[in-house]
């Protein structure tokens, strides 16, 4: 592998910045001092900023069985593009990652075409909590169980008591959940039929409303607080949630942590009007006031990471009907750059995107030497310019499905260069594929 020596570079890492010379060695960053003078192919890092690689802890490639949204290979390479050089991908494939042999040859897949990191939950139905407990065995290798409480169908969705009280005492992984409570979604959708109204995006967040969330977190943290269970509630979208989580204890000591999206720190029920089911996700976007809410909460601590639950659709598939319209947004290659322009906006400091993005999800999720910028860890390493603007196009565009819901935003900041495990995958727009991404492990 070539060696690096990133130059006069200022380093966002662990609450500070400093500015020095970062020298990567054989996949590895072996020293951060204040000048460096060594044979290695310089970058010259003056007047840009250093940021640990980003890690995504809920991303949806859509491999096996669902590739005309997606795959593997070209979601990673706009993950990468967009400073994300790990992610965690979920089971909702087809078929979904329900056995151990399924969830291997995502894998395989991985290894063969991932220009990122990568590691993939353990899928759960009502039925396979053998297979699931199974995954115990390999509690270093894989990033943690998946349980849809809602806003799913068919065997994806558990709604078996038993079945998740078995999961909750018996897993020894992180259990992540998406929290939504079908009944009061159900019942909801029911109501406005009644009233003869024609559906639209705008109702999306009245049928998926805040009740539906915080039934179903409340209840999920019951059952991990009765076991002492490593609960993870990703995506929350509401106001009400919140009251549920503390930053009175360390995230270290925490047994239960939240994630936020980008797409939930960014959009309002507002947006509907304009973009339509292009914003139609689940956990629904919401009105403003829970917006304010998730920035007071992810600046004090009580949300623990960010992430994007990237889940791209064709365009034919999200320009349906309301009621056919797939939810999902796609924003992996986007997020760090939206994280960027809140930055310019005064709402966040570079500290605590890199805190966010990096530092707490590595911690969540007891992840091997990475997450940080440190001598002896892995160099997933971002350089941004901030004085270098970019404007989302479909000419950039790198996901499959071909579109963004931020398409004709102009961020205020440019990704340009992204290692991955020392390799410079990405240099302002020069793709290097020869090395692909590798396993994460886990500190269990």
């Amino acid at each position: 592998m070539e060696k690096y020596l990133i130059k006069g570079i200022q380093v966002v890492n662990e609450g500070r910045i400093i500015t020095g010379d970062v020298l990567i060695n054989r996949g590895r960053i072996e020293k951060i001092t204040g000048s460096i003078n060594t044979n290695a192919k310089e970058i010259i890092g003056e007047g840009k900023y250093l940021f640990p690689g980003c890690i995504d802890d809920q991303v949806h490639f859509r491999e096996p069985g669902l590739t005309h949204k997606a795959c593997i290979a070209t979601e990673a390479k706009a993950a990468v593009a967009g400073g994300v050089t790990s992610f965690m991908e979920m089971p909702n494939t087809v078929p979904p990652a329900f056995t151990q042999s399924l969830l291997e040859d995502k894998y395989t897949i991985a290894a063969h075409t991932s220009l990122a990191n990568y590691s993939f939950f353990m899928g759960t139905s009502n039925t396979n909590s053998d297979d699931v407990l199974r995954t115990n065995d390999k509690r270093k290798d894989v990033c943690g169980v998946k349980i849809f409480m809602g806003s799913s169908t068919g065997n994806l969705l558990v709604d078996n008591p038993g079945t998740l009280d078995r999961i909750f005492r018996e897993s020894e992984l992180l259990i992540a959940t998406h929290c939504e409570n079908e009944k009061i979604i159900r019942d909801n959708l029911e109501s406005i039929k009644a009233s003869g109204k024609k559906l639209t995006a705008a109702d999306h967040p009245i049928i998926r409303n805040e009740d539906a969330c915080y039934e179903s977190s409340l209840y999920a943290i019951q059952i991990a607080q009765k076991y002492g269970s490593r609960l993870h509630i990703l995506h929350i979208s509401t106001e009400k949630e919140l009251q549920l989580f503390t930053n009175m204890i360390p995230l270290k000591d925490k047994r239960i942590t939240a994630e936020v999206c980008v797409h939930h720190l960014h959009f309002t029920s507002d947006d509907y009007e304009r973009l339509d089911n292009l914003v139609k996700c689940n956990p629904a976007i919401k009105a403003p006031p829970n917006k304010e809410a998730l920035w007071k909460a992810l600046l004090d601590d009580r949300l623990d990471v960010i992430a994007t639950d990237h889940a791209p659709h064709t365009w034919e598939e999200k320009n349906e009907s309301y009621e056919k319209a797939h939810a999902g947004l796609p924003l992996v290659q986007h997020s760090l750059s939206l994280m960027l322009y809140y930055h310019k906006q005064g709402r966040i400091s570079l500290e605590k995107i890199a805190e966010k993005m990096s530092h707490a999800v590595a911690n969540c999720f007891q992840i091997n030497e990475r997450g940080y910028i440190r001598e002896g860890y892995h160099a997933d390493l971002v350089i941004v310019d901030l004085n270098k603007q970019t404007k989302v196009s479909k000419e950039n565009i790198l996901y499959k499905c071909g579109w963004n819901p931020l398409e004709d935003m102009e961020f205020p900041a440019s990704i340009t260069h992204t290692f991955v495990s020392g390799q410079l995958v990405f240099d302002n727009g020069t793709w290097n594929e020869t090395k692909k991404g590798e396993r994460l492990k886990f500190e269990r």
